[in-house]
């Protein structure tokens, strides 16, 4: 009995794996277990194995190998270090530690609402189980389901994707994605908003977000409309809900066991923010300190009102005219130069408190209608914050100002969004947690470590859970290193058993599988999942983490180049 690829994988990860099986007689597929163990006791030139069908039990011998030489061989050779891994993981089981997701590719459904390179991703899927991952985020776009008209939704491709995640044991990070696929750094294929919502924004070109100088960014519908009946008698806010629930509705059965997290997209990227430095067509090129996003007409005529309440109606007409363009640097403008910038008088302060306040109440707002839609369905809401790390060292920290952040050498703008977050019992997941200070341009002032040290001591203080990603694809232990350190939050003497909740790796690609990568990423998992508290010998991981790898290879390397087509 020959395996296939899954199958085999299977057998290397001691799971059980379900598949179809055609008889002879052409009758319909049977639904077939093939049960396995991840211990193999002897190196048999029989295999036999136990074969679940129809409510009974046989054994059925194979008259040879299923597998290669050189992978029983394999096996052979790496049986002593899974037991030893059997035994650690008895002493120290997975919740000690943080727990890891991979982000699945951003094209996983297709267009037509189907499952993308379907052999490939089964394959992936199992692969990644193997590895001891606990599950993977995976974005519902709404520019698919709800594509063709107002609440029609297509589950079509996302159904099947979930089933085969639940088959194989995996978690599910489900990415709520209101915003456009296209235009922000590591896009590699581009989903629009729905069809009949890009009518609407052409009809009232106002739905976009617009900088000063009258450029529209289509990523996702500007906030300052977020409570008016603009999108076929709903508001935006309304259409976000209404996609929600039909979401849970349709997978109401998987809510709190394969579906674990909601993750509800705010913004470009997913991530509570304005589309300061969108990448598309050159507009924004790193580190350039990006522009303010509140010049449609809903964000003007708030600004306005707010203006007329302070008592200076005269700010209530534009906002800051001298803060520069997507590029520059802050020393370059008058808003945010250190020496008395606009950012640090009266006015500046009105202007960002009013516009981070924006951004807060747009959260707000949301996460009150998803607290409400998935009450008591064991899922936790998470929410995604950006890491803008550049001109951090600076004292008007202007890349954070312009997209959202209030937050300066003498402000803290990330406790009022954990705050946020905690009122709703939201997660504060976090990027850029693979980056260290020194590989950053120095002369940009960048401090990653810096920031993410400050996000922790937020969440902190607000008592609301800390996740992170990586912000861009690393496969080397230098950066897994850094995550480990990262996750850990040993930040002072008050750490004490303070973790990450969860870790999302970006992202599962044939890069991740090529055979050096994957041992890395293997012995990385297994960190991870151990916890910061467990001091078992490193070499001992790394060791068995080889053992694994070779073990695996030949499956993982079919299951890249299924990736790759």
């Amino acid at each position: 009995m020959a395996m296939s690829l899954p199958h085999q994988i299977g057998a290397l990860s001691g799971t059980a794996i379900s598949s179809e099986t055609e008889s002879v007689s052409g009758e319909a597929p049977a639904k077939t277990t093939l049960t396995t163990s991840a211990l193999w006791r002897a190196p048999v030139t029989n295999l036999r194995v136990s074969v679940q069908k129809s409510g009974s039990q046989v054994d059925i011998a194979s008259p040879s190998p299923p597998l290669s030489p050189v992978t029983c061989h394999a096996l052979t050779e790496a049986r002593d270090a899974l037991a030893e891994t059997a035994e650690v993981k008895k002493e120290h089981k997975l919740g000690k530690g943080v727990p890891v997701y991979v982000m699945m590719p951003l094209d996983s459904v297709k267009t037509d609402n189907t499952v993308n390179r379907k052999k490939a991703m089964k394959a992936s899927l199992q692969a990644l189980k193997s590895a001891g991952v606990e599950g993977i985020m995976m974005d519902v776009w709404w520019g698919l389901v709800e594509r063709d008209a107002p609440g029609e939704y297509n589950w079509g491709g996302y159904a099947e994707v979930l089933e085969m995640a639940k088959k194989r044991g995996l978690k599910v990070q489900a990415v709520m994605s209101f915003h456009q696929c296209g235009g922000n750094v590591g896009d590699s294929c581009s989903i629009p908003l729905p069809g009949w919502v890009v009518k609407e924004i052409d009809k009232d070109p106002d739905l976009a977000y617009s900088d000063q100088w009258g450029r529209r960014n289509h990523e996702y519908i500007s906030l300052g409309c977020d409570t008016l009946p603009v999108l076929k008698g709903r508001t935006p806010v309304e259409c976000y809900s209404d996609f929600m629930r039909a979401f849970r509705d349709r997978f109401e059965n998987l809510l709190g066991d394969t579906i674990v997290e909601i993750q509800v997209g705010m913004g470009p990227a997913g991530e509570l923010r304005y589309p300061s430095y969108p990448v598309k067509d050159g507009i924004w090129k790193f580190p350039g300190i990006g522009a303010f996003q509140c010049y449609d007409k809903y964000m003007l005529s708030s600004l306005k009102v707010a203006a007329e309440e302070a008592g200076k109606p005269e700010w209530g007409y534009t906002g800051p005219t001298d803060a520069g363009e997507y590029n520059n640097w802050p020393e370059d403008t008058t808003f945010f130069k250190k020496e008395s910038g606009g950012w640090n008088c009266p006015y500046g302060e009105f202007f960002l408190t009013w516009y981070s306040q924006m951004l807060l109440d747009h959260g707000e707002g949301i996460l009150q209608s998803t607290k409400a839609i998935f009450e008591k369905k064991g899922v936790k809401i998470s929410v995604k914050v950006a890491g803008i790390h550049w001109h951090y060292g600076t004292r008007s920290h202007a890349p954070e100002l312009t997209a959202g952040y209030y937050n300066t050498r003498f402000r803290d703008g990330y406790l009022p969004i954990a705050q946020m977050l905690a009122r709703h019992d939201a997660i504060f997941n976090f990027t850029c947690i693979e980056m260290r200070d020194h590989e950053q341009p120095q002369d940009a002032e960048c401090a990653p470590e810096k920031l993410v040290r400050q996000v922790a001591l937020a969440t902190r203080e607000a008592q609301v859970p800390l996740a992170g990603e990586n912000a861009l694809p690393r496969y080397n232990e230098f950066a897994h290193e850094q995550i480990l350190q990262a996750s850990s939050l040993n930040i002072d003497s008050q750490s004490d058993d303070r973790q990450m909740c969860a870790f999302t790796y970006l992202r599962m690609n044939p890069d991740l599988f090529h055979p050096d990568n994957w041992r890395r990423f293997i012995a990385f998992v297994k960190k991870l999942n151990d916890g910061k508290d467990v001091h078992h010998c490193r070499e001992q991981v790394e060791r068995e983490a080889e053992h694994f790898v070779h073990v695996t290879q030949p499956p993982v390397q079919e299951a890249a180049i299924a990736l790759m087509h």
